[in-house]
């Protein structure tokens, strides 16, 4: 069955919303410890209980409330990011040593850093390991794509992720896509994907890409993700149009992407009812399709539901600013 623009938006952001149902959405809270840490009042991301009781949690550096659902990383009111980073690193080694989670054999060597209520920098965790504890983290997508010289349109550029990725393998992509690191800022993380994913030039990105805004959800990984399934995965990704001459072809320059195809806007529409693009890439293609006035409030009954759902007021704290 094919599946509408809002299906594939529910199937991204399939968190629920308080205001939807208040007393399904506390029920359902039920499910999750609040993640916290000492000094900072603001739960920081939602560790489902199974989850908890498979961490290993140290003592000296953890506090975990049954009663209340929450687990807290335990410092002194002063320590520093550093501080705290460490005693995460140190968990996630010993959790590592213990073999419970299989989404740890994915490790990617990649801080992600999160974030207080004041958009302060407060710890830094491993990529693979962000699921975990369900915390906000943050990406760059680019949507490139060339206009036909017959006259014919708008046509992207979409890769195929590899079959051998294990994360969504053998789906459709963004054109180029990848997650910030710690301290990088989103036109930086652009141009050393655009690279290391499509072999496109710095100078080319840095001349084309256009920022476009952002999408937020909330996203519970299903089987496709790889690893444990019912983790959380908040999410904000920056958007950057990429309009490529037509001599910049994109090409593969890691192990990640098997192959990039030139397609339509109808073939575009076509490999999404079908389900091909992985969940979040399909969100970024239908933001492009809002903003070029391909999806209207005319030939789209439910545009501003979908509207609604792409930009998610996320419930845990954010960063704020690039500087």
């Amino acid at each position: 069955m094919a599946k509408s623009y809002l299906d594939l938006v529910k199937e991204c952001n399939n968190f629920p919303y308080y205001e939807n149902d208040p007393a399904f959405y506390t029920a359902n809270l039920k499910n999750y410890h609040s993640f916290k840490v000492t000094g900072c009042d603001a739960i920081l991301g939602y560790i489902p209980n199974e989850v908890v009781n498979k961490l290993r949690l140290p003592s000296s550096c953890w506090a975990v409330d049954s009663s209340n659902r929450t687990v807290t990383l335990v410092t002194a009111s002063h320590a520093t990011p550093t501080q705290r980073s460490a005693l995460m690193a140190q968990t996630l080694a010993e959790t590592i040593r213990w073999g419970e989670f299989e989404i740890l054999k994915g490790w990617r060597n990649e801080m992600y850093p999160i974030y207080g209520p004041e958009g302060e920098f407060l710890l830094e965790m491993e990529r693979s390991a962000t699921p975990l504890f369900g915390i906000v983290s943050y990406g760059v997508h680019l949507t490139g794509y060339v206009e036909a010289e017959d006259g014919s349109g708008l046509k992207l550029w979409i890769p195929r992720r590899s079959r051998t990725k294990q994360t969504f393998p053998g789906m459709l992509d963004n054109t180029v896509a990848g997650g910030m690191s710690t301290r990088e800022r989103p036109s930086e993380c652009a141009v050393r994907e655009a690279m290391e994913e499509a072999s496109l030039p710095e100078d080319v990105v840095k001349a084309n890409a256009v920022a476009a805004g952002c999408i937020s959800y909330v996203y519970i990984r299903d089987s496709r993700a790889g690893g444990e399934t019912g983790l959380l995965q908040p999410e904000v990704e920056y958007i950057y149009d990429l309009k490529l001459p037509a001599n910049v072809i994109p090409k593969p320059c890691d192990s990640e992407v098997e192959e990039f195809y030139l397609l339509s806007i109808e073939q575009c529409k076509q490999a999404l009812a079908n389900g091909e693009f992985k969940p979040n890439c399909a969100l970024v293609l239908i933001d492009f399709f809002i903003r070029h006035g391909i999806l209207t409030p005319e030939n789209e009954p439910d545009y501003l539901e979908i509207i609604s759902r792409l930009h998610r007021l996320l419930e845990f704290p954010t960063r704020t600013a690039f500087q």
